[in-house]
């Protein structure tokens, strides 16, 4: 497989499991082991759109037991003979090795997977966030000459960039220290947030700056949290902030 693979470093490895949950682009070409009229192979793929029942192949790194997993787009590009090019859009966990294994079987002919690369993963895509190796070794060493450090940044983001479809809520500055130390984020330490949180979903909790604080589990859904005067709105999951980064505004309950 080829295509996107985003890399954390350093601090940022802790964005990574919000990078796995993440929606999938793949294009991919399925070779077919038998004639079948075009229209059938377009009838076919369509019905695998939507919600799909899937067992995970034998060399999988999961159980392998039926999981429900969504398919947002599947599009045929090409179709050339037993050659079918095609792009899918998936949540993640979906193995188009797979599901190409299932559209063989419904076939009647049998399928497997020709070749197979990520066009996006999450909010990175592979025509706005694809460096190769190549690149990255002529940028650095580019830097080392010039010291240009927006050289770096073609290749190195903000890890804020990896949280950019996740829905967020902003918090105050007095706040922030206390979510760095661990502590869920209550209705008071809230200045504004994103109309389309659900309660139970993950979110990301940013200062006023737009800088990453935490990662959290929504208690309550937009329309709540904006009527909440007390109590908490999210339950910390992963802190991403070093703590002492905001001055310490909160106090601790005394024994």
């Amino acid at each position: 497989m080829t295509g996107i693979l985003p890399i954390a470093l350093l601090e940022a490895t802790k964005i990574i499991q919000a990078l796995l949950t993440a929606g999938k682009e793949y294009v991919c070409v399925m070779k077919i082991h038998s004639d079948i009229p075009e229209n059938r192979i377009r009838t076919i793929l369509d019905q695998f759109q939507g919600r799909i029942y899937q067992r995970p192949p034998l060399r999988a790194s999961v159980k392998r037991r039926v999981r429900i997993r969504r398919i947002y787009y599947l599009d045929v590009l090409e179709i050339d003979g037993r050659n079918i090019l095609f792009k899918i859009g998936c949540e993640a966990g979906t193995y188009i090795r797979k599901l190409i294994h299932d559209v063989g079987e419904i076939l009647g002919c049998g399928a497997h997977m020709h070749e197979l690369r990520r066009t996006r993963a999450g909010p990175f895509t592979e025509d706005r966030n694809l460096v190769t190796l190549h690149d990255i070794v002529y940028l650095y060493e580019e830097w080392k000459e010039s010291g240009d450090d927006n050289l770096i940044r073609k290749f190195i983001l903000p890890m804020e960039r990896a949280l950019d479809l996740l829905p967020k809520i902003y918090i105050r500055d007095s706040a922030v220290d206390a979510i760095c130390h661990g502590a869920h984020l209550t209705a008071p330490g809230v200045t504004s947030l994103e109309s389309d949180i659900k309660r139970g979903e993950r979110v990301a909790i940013f200062t006023l700056k737009g800088e990453a604080v935490a990662l959290a589990e929504a208690t309550a859904n937009s329309e709540e949290i904006i009527e909440m005067s007390h109590g908490i709105v999210a339950k910390n999951m992963r802190v991403l902030m070093p703590r002492g980064t905001y001055p310490k505004l909160w106090r601790t309950s005394r024994p």
